[in-house]
């Protein structure tokens, strides 16, 4: 069966390992003098307040087209990756053989259905989990002086790991996505019994659980931190009204509290009784007075106003990291029983 198994699938294996190691060899051959340059950088030195020097380092990544392309690409194949792992190893993996009849073949040389079916799900399935994780590997110790850097601040294209479009582009969590879409894929197979149609279908699922993850499941995974402290003239930044004729909805906008590698949700400025909105503006803010901007950021912040963030600190990455890993492996092994459940149950 293992035989087997491998001479049906070897050239989507062959194809994926191929594009897998190009792609693994441009970095290691990159990565080296990534490293060199963030050594020999002044943030590769910096001790502290190193927020200027990190800039400066990503700006000057940022104008090297091969870096960049590298950063883009490498977060975008292992993006991709476990959909191609559905697509191309999952669904056709039983669809295939129900197509063709050829699964009866098997069955009829004393091989249990389940044995059948262990079989090809552990080795592809096995197969499909190594290699997103050895790609995501190899792509964070590649980009790690540049995700380093951005844990000070964001420059040049260049974002923290929290970000929604990097986080399943690092770490563990690739893995659990591989062996989630591969398990989707043979289950979608084994029920709609046709390869193209059941590719269709997992791409389309899988896309809107990729969706649907970092916009509304992983934010409630943690209780978020909330700071609030006193609102002072120096972090003011500006002012809006939702009528500018009348001026009767003001806002203020506040900078962001030093938070290295934080993923913040929300950084509001409210009054004392927690509205966002502080009605009219001072007499120091009006435009016809020209008293100028300290004058109206001073007055704003005679007002008591506080400042509201709400973040998920960057040490809770690897937190999330795991977290996300075992609930993708969970629903993992959930369709993989129902795989089981089919074959003996429903399919003859």
């Amino acid at each position: 069966m293992i035989w087997l198994t491998w001479r049906q699938f070897r050239t989507q294996a062959v194809v994926l390992a191929a594009g897998l190691s190009a792609f693994a060899i441009l970095l290691l051959v990159t990565g080296p003098h990534l490293v060199t340059m963030y050594r020999q950088s002044a943030f590769g030195t910096c001790r502290s307040n190193c927020g200027a020097s990190a800039a400066t380092f990503l700006n000057a990544l940022g104008q090297d087209t091969t870096y960049r392309l590298v950063y883009i690409l490498g977060a975008a194949l292992v993006i991709l990756l476990p959909a191609v792992i559905g697509l191309f190893w999952g669904a056709p993996l039983i669809a295939h053989e129900l197509e063709t009849g050829s699964f009866r073949l098997a069955w009829n040389q004393s091989v249990t259905r389940e044995r059948w079916l262990a079989v090809k799900l552990g080795i592809l399935g096995l197969a499909s989990m190594a290699a997103a994780g050895l790609i995501s590997f190899i792509l964070g110790w590649w980009a790690s002086p540049i995700d380093h850097a951005a844990t000070l601040g964001s420059a040049a294209g260049f974002q923290i790991r929290f970000f929604p479009a990097l986080f399943g582009a690092r770490g563990i969590a690739p893995i659990g996505y591989a062996a989630f879409a591969f398990a989707l894929g043979v289950l979608v197979g084994l029920i709609v019994r046709r390869t193209i149609p059941a590719m269709a279908i997992t791409l389309a699922v899988f896309a809107a659980v990729q969706i649907v993850m970092p916009l509304a499941i992983r934010p409630h995974l943690i209780t978020p931190v909330r700071d609030t402290t006193a609102v002072t003239a120096s972090v003011i930044q500006g002012i809006g009204t939702t009528n500018p004729a009348e001026s009767s909805q003001t806002f203020v906008f506040a900078a962001a509290p030093n938070l290295p590698g934080a993923w913040i949700y929300s950084n509001q400025v409210v009054t004392p009784a927690g509205s966002t909105s502080l009605g009219s503006v001072p007499q120091a803010c009006q435009p016809q007075k020209g008293q100028g901007f300290q004058s109206c950021a001073t007055a704003l912040a005679q007002m008591h106003l506080k400042q509201v963030v709400v973040y998920q600190p960057a040490d809770r990455y690897w937190t999330f990291q795991w977290l996300e890993l075992g609930i993708f492996l969970t629903v993992a092994i959930l369709l993989v029983w129902g795989c089981f459940w089919w074959v003996r149950r429903r399919l003859s």
